[in-house]
């Protein structure tokens, strides 16, 4: 990755959600902004990362994607062919498949392949209609009524078009799943969809419990963030037919990735403005949703715990825990990104030098600049 002060470029180079109510805005791994570019911690002070250009090696691949996916649905479903142009029209970053391709093109260069797979070009196409659908499916339970910058489905078209649509991708992403014939992928893949649903549970039944810990804070993010990420990202590997230990780094490089970007974007909830978040500053908090900084904040602050524990029913009590939060839980919640991005990079130790694996490189830095 060559590193300039305007853009990290790639060498040869030519998609949680944030909880909120009706009339709120998501924000997600894949919507990323392409035009932000910031400083990536102090000792790469001045070093930028252009998604862009750390997307360009699979531009072709995603592009393909897409349009195939857009077909999918709309071909054996007039009723979802304005939903599915909707969905999958152009926008949005789609990162997890563009991940896919990254390994998928990195591992196929340590294993000398020519090209990659028709089931590596399957595999991405799941991913993203497994977290397609539940973004659809979790729009319609919170009432949300723009994604991506884009009104979402069920304020177009109504809650029955959108039910049916998260369905079918769920459905159709089985339906492909199975026909990868491989059973090491069907577990992986498999193990997500269990994995979303535990981290829905767990995290409505941890609201205002200030006896969370980082531990269980961390599960809780792979299975709502990660688990998709890793599963994929091994998965892609598993069809250039690396050995364990590549498979198993290239799960870790996606976990570590995937929890990385969560501690990023609950530590935005706390330091970006209401105008930049899309919804009120410290909404996870005032929800109960107790992220990170909150439980780093909890160890110094014992003040804080009442304010939770009254869940804020006096006026001002919860610009006071912000406050608290901004002042002593960040600067921790940091360092865990920082980490848990360092052990994402460390993952990629055997994968040789190429494009796809600068790409990768880069991706980790780009989640993490958003903190500085």
């Amino acid at each position: 990755m060559t590193r300039t002060t305007t853009s990290a470029v790639v060498p040869g180079a030519t998609d949680k959600k944030s909880v909120g109510g009706k009339g709120k805005t998501k924000v997600s791994f894949d919507e990323l902004d392409p035009e932000h570019n910031t400083s990536f911690g102090s000792s790469d002070e001045g070093v930028k990362y252009d998604i862009v250009q750390i997307t360009a090696p699979v531009v072709e691949d995603m592009e393909e994607m897409r349009l195939n996916l857009r077909d999918v649905i709309g071909r054996k479903n007039p009723l979802l062919l304005a939903a599915a142009d909707q969905i999958f029209g152009a926008g949005g970053k789609r990162l997890r498949p563009v991940l896919v391709f990254l390994v998928a093109r990195a591992t196929a260069e340590l294993m000398k392949m020519e090209n990659i797979t028709d089931r590596q070009r399957r595999l991405a196409e799941i991913t993203e209609m497994i977290h397609t659908a539940s973004l659809v499916h979790d729009d319609v339970l919170d009432d949300c009524d723009t994604r991506r910058g884009k009104n979402t489905i069920h304020t177009l078209y109504g809650t029955r078009v959108a039910i049916l649509a998260g369905d079918f991708l769920f459905a159709q992403s089985s339906w492909f799943l199975a026909n990868l014939d491989n059973l090491e992928v069907i577990k992986l893949i498999s193990q997500v969809i269990a994995d979303f649903a535990d981290g829905e549970i767990s995290q409505a039944g941890a609201l205002f419990n200030c006896n969370v810990t980082l531990d269980e804070y961390l599960l809780k993010s792979h299975h709502k963030t990660a688990s998709l990420i890793a599963a994929s990202c091994k998965s892609a590997s598993v069809f250039s037919e690396c050995d364990e230990s590549v498979k198993n780094d290239m799960y870790e490089y996606g976990k570590h990735l995937g929890l990385a970007f969560q501690v990023v974007d609950d530590i935005l909830d706390f330091t970006q403005t209401e105008e930049q978040l899309g919804k009120p500053q410290g909404q996870d908090l005032a929800s109960g949703n107790l992220t990170a900084p909150t439980i780093f904040a909890l160890q110094k602050r014992p003040e804080l715990r009442a304010l939770i524990d009254s869940q804020f029913e006096n006026e001002g009590d919860l610009q006071k825990a912000i406050d608290i939060v901004t002042e002593y839980g960040i600067e921790e919640a940091r360092k865990l990104a920082k980490r848990e991005g360092d052990i994402a990079l460390a993952s990629l130790r055997q994968l040789p030098d190429s494009e796809s694996k600068r790409s990768l490189v880069g991706m980790v830095g780009y989640v993490l600049e958003r903190i500085y």
